[in-house]
């Protein structure tokens, strides 16, 4: 039985991956900052940046939901990260981010991203670059088996659970309906399916709906 820990588990994606690791027999603990809303049986009341390396030791896996939308926290994407990088550095715990779309390259060169494409709205600009800058600074911590996992670009907090997805890598991929659309339901599946397979360690992948 996987032994995970959510992080940020109160959350819309924080729910639905811990609902959908539990509903697959995992041993789920969640880390919130307040009164648990979430099914996992076990929970540990404390901020992101109070959690310590003896509070995630011995889990498979550690799963980082945690999100900043307002401009005076986005820089907290990058600080959370390292906090955690640093309490599993040198471990055998995976840590799994749940990340952004806005990093996804468009073109095989890797020179250009969604958020720099000339249809990008503005008003993510600013979160889509905390979220990039965050990756860029987990892409150097080879002390730390990470999976980053980017969804589409239309993220659907009450999307349907269709029960599959293509799995994608750097690059925006689109379904054969020329979408880039996931629920949050079918992105905890991939999620749940990433940390059950072990596949992609120190590597980005990317979600969307088949």
């Amino acid at each position: 039985m996987k032994k995970i820990a959510v992080v940020a588990a109160n959350g819309k994606a924080g729910q639905l991956i811990v609902k959908e690791a539990a509903s697959r027999g995992m041993d789920v603990t969640a880390f919130v900052r307040g009164e648990n809303r979430t099914v996992a049986g076990k929970a540990v009341i404390k901020d992101i940046m109070d959690i310590a390396a003896e509070d995630l030791a011995g889990f498979d896996a550690v799963v980082d939901a945690f999100g900043a939308w307002t401009p005076e926290t986005l820089d907290q994407h990058s600080t959370t990260l390292a906090h955690l990088c640093d309490c599993l550095a040198g471990t055998d715990t995976r840590l799994l981010v749940v990340g952004g779309a806005g990093s996804l390259f468009v073109n095989p060169e890797h020179t250009m991203t969604v958020s720099d494409t000339p249809d990008f709205p503005d008003v993510f600009k600013p979160l889509a670059a905390a979220m990039a800058k965050a990756l860029g600074e987990l892409r150097e911590r080879n002390d730390v088996k990470w999976t980053y996992i980017s969804p589409a670009g239309d993220f659907q907090a009450d999307g349907e659970r269709t029960g599959s997805y293509i799995l994608g890598g750097e690059e925006l991929t689109l379904n054969a309906a020329g979408e880039s659309v996931i629920s949050y339901a079918d992105y905890a599946i991939a999620m749940v399916d990433e940390i059950e397979s072990g596949d992609h360690v120190q590597q980005r992948i990317s979600t969307v709906r088949k």
